[in-house]
């Protein structure tokens, strides 16, 4: 349905148009007429037309007036001038007011009918567009907390941070900054201690309240929700900032209590919340950490990391950030960063208690048993025997000097990076070994990345970066080239026409079949078969 309005203070103008529109597209248009311009723009504001006639001369305000005053409240009107004025600054202001056609009287039919089709192809085009973003906006909106829940499982659950899945999360939702941090969300029925309890039955009612309650999160922060778990809700809030300075932290503070007054006041619980410092996103695990401290040792309404003694402090400004960093490259296998925090962190002790050589020695070892602890969690490492260090106390007190003792060190730790580098490359490698026996013998039907990495039991986005690091070429390359070289065995066989081969070999069109053999041979399945 069209609505078409109708602008001439000529009664058989207005009957003609009728006439017109009304013998070739019938109930498609509702029509509506004014005879002055002030009527016009009245009539225009309530009947809101797709298509308006205009005349230039009428009584008042003359046609281009009208337009310029529709414009203001209607600027998708398509406006079609009739006028028996054929001058030129009418004709240019027109132009430059976006009207779709100038007609001057006298007019054949045919001309009315062609300029409203061709009106109504841009309105159904400009409808189809609103409708296809619809569309997409609905999916984005049913998507993006999927996407969001899975980036807060990447940095707050998984033991190296995500690193695997965090930048393709954070290139779905644009996220650019580097540093965030956490804001965690408890919600229940206090009792007479103020400890939040029926947390099951609050995770069981939250699921109705969960969509609303993530719009309201989102009018006071910039984050990234995750899922109810139980009762508490994880937001995770990217920043450009790399520390939280006093006002900064005060700022959050208050915008927490804000959001968890407007919550309480909304919902029929109360909600607490605990914050953690700033980290880089692959850190934000211990921002989480940091939130759920605070929240646990604190009954108010709003409690932050710096506030509440969440861990204890090194005395001695000891690096622990460096120590923290050592740990964190050691369990993704990364030695040459491994050692040079490893070099930082003895030359720090040398420097500040070169005559506590005892000391030294009892960190040394820390260090080497802590990272053998993350081989151990981390596969490099598959049995732990109760004697399996009995000798190490021995060789660090037997070192004769400092020199030696850091070789020592040195050497566990990059014993301990190659057999956590040395199980991964085992794992990927028996991976994608696996994945290619699957393709080779599933090539000939439909087959899809996903299929694949779901029969070797890894995430479609993981197994495509896997397989591409590890093969040297993508999936689909991979594939298409298995498919080729079945078919040009096929080929060999004068037996089987060209369309069974493309079937055979996992495609069913032939043409595409023919352009990809000969994308990667240079010649047709044909010639192919015809140089044999």
């Amino acid at each position: 349905m069209y609505r078409v309005l109708i602008a001439d203070d000529e009664g058989i103008m207005l009957e003609a148009l009728k006439n017109i529109i009304t013998a070739n597209f019938g109930n498609e248009c509702e029509l509506a007429f004014a005879k002055t311009g002030r009527a016009v723009v009245e009539l225009a504001e309530s009947f809101r037309p797709d298509i308006a006639f205009m005349d230039i001369q009428m009584p008042g305000i003359n046609g281009i007036q009208a337009i310029k005053e529709i414009r203001k409240f209607n600027s998708s009107v398509k406006f079609i001038i009739i006028t028996a004025y054929d001058k030129f600054d009418y004709a240019k202001e027109a132009i430059n007011l976006g009207v779709l056609e100038y007609l001057t009287k006298p007019i054949k039919w045919q001309m009315i009918v062609d300029v409203l089709e061709r009106a109504m192809d841009q309105i159904n085009a400009e409808r189809k567009k609103r409708s296809d973003n619809l569309k997409i906006q609905e999916k984005l909106e049913t998507v993006i907390p999927i996407v969001e829940n899975g980036l807060i499982n990447s940095m707050i659950l998984k033991e190296d941070g995500g690193s695997n899945d965090l930048s393709y999360y954070r290139m779905l939702l644009d996220v650019r900054q580097q540093y965030a941090y956490v804001v965690l969300i408890q919600f229940g029925i206090p009792n007479e201690e103020g400890i939040l309890t029926t947390p099951v039955g609050m995770s069981v009612k939250a699921q109705s309240f969960y969509p609303e309650c993530c719009n309201i999160c989102k009018e006071f922060f910039p984050c990234i929700i995750g899922p109810i778990m139980t009762n508490r809700i994880v937001l995770a809030i990217p920043t450009d900032e790399k520390e939280q300075g006093y006002n900064e932290r005060i700022r959050i503070i208050e915008q927490a209590r804000h959001l968890m007054r407007k919550l309480s006041s909304r919902f029929e619980a109360k909600f607490r919340a605990g914050i953690g410092k700033t980290y880089q996103m692959e850190e934000m695990k211990l921002s989480y950490q940091e939130a759920y401290r605070a929240l646990s040792q604190s009954t108010s309404g709003v409690a932050h990391a710096d506030d509440v003694a969440v861990k204890g402090t090194y005395m001695g400004n000891y690096p622990d950030e460096a120590e923290r960093k050592l740990f964190q490259l050691i369990a993704k296998a990364d030695w040459l960063g491994a050692k040079q925090k490893a070099n930082e962190l003895f030359d720090w002790m040398i420097h500040n208690y070169y005559d506590d050589k005892a000391d030294i020695q009892l960190k040394v070892l820390e260090f080497v048993i802590w990272a053998e602890r993350e081989a151990f969690m981390n596969g490099g490492i598959e049995q732990y025997g109760f004697h399996s260090r009995k000798e190490y106390l021995a060789d660090v007190q037997s070192c004769p000097d400092y020199n030696t003792l850091r070789e020592w060190m040195l050497h566990k730790l990059e014993d301990v990076c190659r057999k956590i580098a040395t199980k991964r490359e085992e794992q990927s490698e028996s991976i994608i070994s696996k994945a290619k026996t699957y393709i080779d013998q599933n090539f000939s039907k439909e087959l899809t990345l996903d299929e694949v990495s779901r029969s070797v039991n890894i995430s479609p986005y993981y197994f495509s970066k896997l397989f591409k690091e590890e093969s040297g070429e993508n999936f689909i390359e991979y594939l298409t080239k298995v498919r080729i070289s079945h078919a040009k065995e096929l080929l060999k066989n004068p037996a089987l026409s060209i369309k069974e081969i493309c079937v055979m070999s996992g495609y069913s069109d032939p043409n595409y079949f023919s352009r990809i053999f000969k994308k990667q041979e240079d010649v047709t399945p044909s010639e192919y078969r015809e140089r044999l």
